[in-house]
């Protein structure tokens, strides 16, 4: 498949948008297996049936020889972003959990304006006035959904706001110390999610023990849901096109990271429709504004 389009667009926007859609799914999945349920084991779960899917792939596929290249110092780097990741997820779904779908998705994708902020002063990613003109009018979507989180009584103090905002932060750090791994130490794609997916068990089999001995994950049960197992396998696709935009050269990581948060678009839908949000005229509004500016930086 020609990635490129014959150069209508850049090589990188075609596998970074289907990143996103199917990260929106991803989200909307989350949401319906956390929804009302004990966060922990979802978490773990959802994290195990992606592992178990991917490492299933790579065995099928004969890429043995990409995963094994791991030094100690690599695996050290790795294991680091998979703490960082555990972290952000944390954070993420204890937030999900608590917001309606339309709020926490949209606003979760307010990472980019962080990760150019990373970007500027770390990588010197210095954006065209295109680019600029495009990160406006997404950063001024993502003003009006926060406007609209205050309308639903959901403000910057309120708990699953704050998990929301530090899990945001996390995960607009490990967008920029994935291009540190993945450009800067030229460390193998495959590699790097590989051993990252595996990391990710003992980190967060390690939380959910933790809340059980100490009895920090509150009075909600678990209950079984078909979402866990999904949502896990299509957050290893999402990855899987994500670190091969990000691996390609010269890809600005801020630029690519505002395109892939487009799939917000999908739980936003979803969440009107199976969750009944409310104010949904001014959020589609906020939606437009985004997408307007991902397309235009899609196509500059």
């Amino acid at each position: 498949m020609d990635l490129t389009l014959h150069g209508l667009v850049p090589d990188w926007f075609l596998p970074t948008l289907a990143s996103a859609l199917i990260l929106g799914f991803y989200d909307f999945c989350k949401k319906h297996a956390v929804k009302d349920n004990a966060v922990p084991p979802v978490l773990f779960l959802t994290t195990l049936s992606g592992t178990t899917a991917f490492v299933l792939f790579t065995f099928l596929s004969g890429n043995w020889t990409a995963v094994s290249l791991c030094t100690p110092g690599m695996y050290g780097c790795i294991f680091l972003k998979s703490f960082i990741v555990a972290s952000s997820w944390w954070c993420v779904f204890y937030s999900m959990r608590d917001l309606p779908l339309s709020i926490a998705a949209p606003i979760r994708a307010s990472a980019p304006v962080w990760t150019f902020l990373g970007g500027l002063f770390l990588y010197h990613e210095i954006p065209t006035w295109v680019h600029g003109a495009a990160m406006l009018l997404i950063f001024i979507g993502y003003c009006i959904f926060s406007l609209l989180g205050k309308l639903e009584g959901f403000s910057l103090r309120s708990g699953g706001m704050l998990w929301l905002i530090a899990g945001t932060l996390l995960g607009a750090g490990c967008a920029l110390y994935d291009k540190f791994l993945l450009q800067k130490l030229a460390f193998p794609r495959d590699t790097v999610q590989f051993y990252f997916a595996l990391n990710l068990l003992p980190v967060l089999g390690a939380g959910w023990f933790f809340t059980q001995k100490f009895k920090l994950a509150g009075n909600t049960k678990f209950q079984w849901r078909y979402t866990i197992i999904l949502a896990g396998v299509l957050l290893i696709l999402a990855d899987y096109l994500y670190f091969y935009a990000v691996g390609l050269p010269g890809v600005q990581i801020s630029v690519l990271s505002l395109v892939r948060r487009c799939g917000c678009i999908v739980p936003f839908t979803l969440g009107a429709l199976y969750f009944h949000d409310r104010h949904i005229r001014g959020k589609a509004a906020a939606l437009l504004l985004i997408l307007l500016g991902v397309a235009i930086l899609g196509l500059c």
